[in-house]
């Protein structure tokens, strides 16, 4: 039977098949791997090949069966001749697709051994993936790891240095440690040495008690001789006629009635010595000691006792007695201190009222007329300074502290044209208060109390320290504004009082001493009718005892005194001329007794007043 030839699209198929089944399984392309594979299958199906996917073999004989069957179909006629054709193109269709079916086989084993490659080469580049993030964690951790050592390699080499300082300061305390020892031992050494130097002392100190009792027995000497000078003295008041107004108390006296000189007794200390408290025969007295390293001591003493042992004089302090054996003087005790320390209110003391100050001034003015005046010599006290004016239980004030004092020459008057003086090339004081001419040319005169004076008298009004007091005045002066510097802690000054005061003042500062007032004829003058305002003596000035029995309407509100000249104000009330118009002149436009503003300032006289007080007067 001649072999049955394929139908050409059968031919093609399987040709087709064939080629694309013994394609190069060497491409590396997955893509093509399948593409080869659709291929086949659509051979396969096209020459109608059913493949049991579970036996080879059963796939094989379907596709020669169905193969058998169309070839008969195509070509009944020629069975016969074609047996033989058909008979080898069987077998060689059958050596093909046997030869199909092992090259499907191959691609198909190709095929999985392709996926399995490319699902191994997928592992293995996401393995490559992993291990390149693991290779990155590892470098960046080995790059923690380097700055961690880097870091810990500096903490250790800090650490190191940390050591080697610790090492050099400890090396260097025991250093110190040694030398503090060393210095321990010298201590030692010392104190061994002191211990002996103390011993020596104590030796030193028993030939001071025996030096001090020489000493002792040389002033017991001095005071022998002092007493003949005294004596000398006394022989000499006794011929000239001098009367003494002091008694002598030995030492033993003095040291009893300080306590042996108590700290606690003690009152004051000058350049002079110190001044004790004590009581001395039953009297309370303030005694000054000569210290013992003044050098101008005993001058002074001498000086002060030839001056208040001849004279007496209200506000002049009075000397009791003097003990030549310790160079002591024994005063009048006034229990108010100085007038530099009320000013200053020390102690927590009260301030000073204006009339009181006003009174001081003209105390001190009559203390100073009497010491030039003084007869034969006029006597200059040459440091007149708030420290010097002592206050008494009422405020008096007393003038003391003669120790630089200076008698002028008996040839001559004070009221002549030649001006008496004392020269000298070393002149003492105090330096804010030492006229500048007496500083320059050494010449001490009247006029050099006058301007110290004038200086005490700014301080009164103002409450304000001396240096530079003239300019400050001057200046407020110039400028309307002198009520802002008066003392305002010693009430209301009067302000037509105090202007008069302070132009008084300055001039007493002149530094040319011809341009100062002259205390008894200038400046008494303008002081004596303050009198009466601020409670000094005046003949219409009265006791507490005298006033109980005044009428109350004859007494002026703001003197408390007795009315010469009364007026009546704005208020209604009848006042002193004087006061009220010290008042209104001060710069109040309010009432003295109300605190109310006045309507007006007028004055006007109350006559019948002034009648009734004149009529009582005459009465008394």
């Amino acid at each position: 039977m001649p072999p049955r030839q394929l139908p050409v699209a059968q031919a093609e198929s399987v040709n087709e098949w064939e080629v694309n089944s013994r394609g190069s399984p060497s491409q590396g392309s997955g893509a093509s791997v399948w593409s080869s594979s659709e291929e086949v299958l659509e051979s396969t199906d096209s020459i109608s090949v059913v493949r049991d996917e579970g036996s080879e073999d059963g796939s094989t004989l379907s596709l020669i069966q169905d193969s058998e069957d169309g070839i008969y179909r195509s070509s009944p006629m020629n069975e016969s001749n074609e047996e033989r054709v058909d008979s080898e193109m069987l077998d060689k269709l059958k050596q093909a697709m046997a030869e199909a079916e092992n090259s499907k086989k191959e691609a198909f084993e190709e095929l999985v051994k392709r996926r399995r490659a490319e699902k191994d080469a997928i592992e293995a580049i996401r393995k490559a993936k992993e291990s390149e993030s693991i290779y990155a964690n590892e470098v960046k951790q080995r790059k923690e790891m380097e700055a961690l050592l880097a870091r810990d390699t500096l903490e250790l080499n800090n650490m190191k240095r940390h050591q080697d300082e610790a090492l050099e300061e400890l090396k260097t305390a025991m250093d110190q440690k040694m030398v503090l020892e060393s210095q321990m031992a010298e201590s030692d050494r010392l104190l061994k040495e002191l211990e002996e130097k103390i011993v020596s002392a104590v030796e030193l100190l028993v030939n001071f008690k025996q030096e001090r009792d020489r000493l002792q027995l040389e002033r017991d000497n001095a005071v022998q001789e002092a007493e003949e000078l005294r004596k000398r003295r006394e022989e000499e008041a006794t011929s000239s006629h001098t009367q003494q107004f002091f008694s002598e108390f030995s030492f033993s006296e003095i040291e009893a009635a300080t306590r042996n000189f108590d700290p606690c007794l003690k009152i004051g200390e000058g350049g002079y010595g110190s001044v004790f408290k004590g009581f001395l025969r039953n009297t309370e007295v303030a005694i000054k000691l000569l210290n013992s390293s003044s050098l101008q001591g005993r001058l002074e003493f001498q000086q002060e006792v030839d001056v208040l042992s001849k004279m007496r004089h209200p506000n002049l302090l009075t000397l009791i007695g003097t003990c030549p054996e310790a160079w002591s003087l024994v005063y009048e005790y006034l229990p108010n201190g100085s007038l530099e320390d009320r000013l200053a209110c020390k102690g927590n003391t009260a301030p000073l009222s204006w009339q009181t100050r006003i009174r001081i001034a003209v105390e001190i003015c009559s203390a100073l007329i009497f010491l030039h005046h003084n007869k034969p010599n006029g006597i200059i006290h040459g440091d007149l300074k708030p420290g010097n004016i002592i206050l008494d239980a009422n405020f008096i004030s007393k003038l003391g502290d003669f120790g630089i004092c200076r008698s002028l020459p008996s040839d001559g008057s004070l009221n002549t044209t030649t001006t008496l003086c004392w020269r000298t090339n070393n002149p003492k004081g105090t330096l804010v208060y030492m006229d500048p001419e007496f500083l320059a040319t050494g010449e001490l005169t009247t006029k050099s109390d006058v301007y110290s004076f004038g200086i005490v008298l700014l301080q009164l009004l103002t409450g304000r320290p001396a240096l530079g007091i003239t300019k400050e005045v001057e200046y407020a002066l110039e400028k309307g504004n002198l009520s802002a510097l008066l003392d305002c802690t010693a009430g209301d000054w009067p302000f037509v009082q105090a202007k008069q005061l302070a132009y008084l003042a300055l001039r007493c500062c002149e530094m040319n001493r011809k341009s100062r007032p002259d205390l008894m004829t200038e400046v008494w003058r303008v002081l004596e009718p303050m009198k009466a305002a601020c409670g000094a003596s005046s003949s219409s000035r009265m006791g507490s005892e005298e006033l109980s029995h005044v009428p109350s309407y004859f007494l002026c509100p703001i003197f408390q005194e007795v009315m010469r000249d009364p007026r009546v104000a704005a208020d209604g009330f009848t006042y002193e001329s004087e006061a009220i118009s010290g008042w209104l002149d001060g710069g109040h436009n309010t009432s003295p007794m109300t605190n109310l503003t006045l309507s007006n300032c007028d004055l006007i006289p109350n006559r019948s007043l002034r009648s009734a007080i004149e009529e009582w007067l005459q009465q008394r």
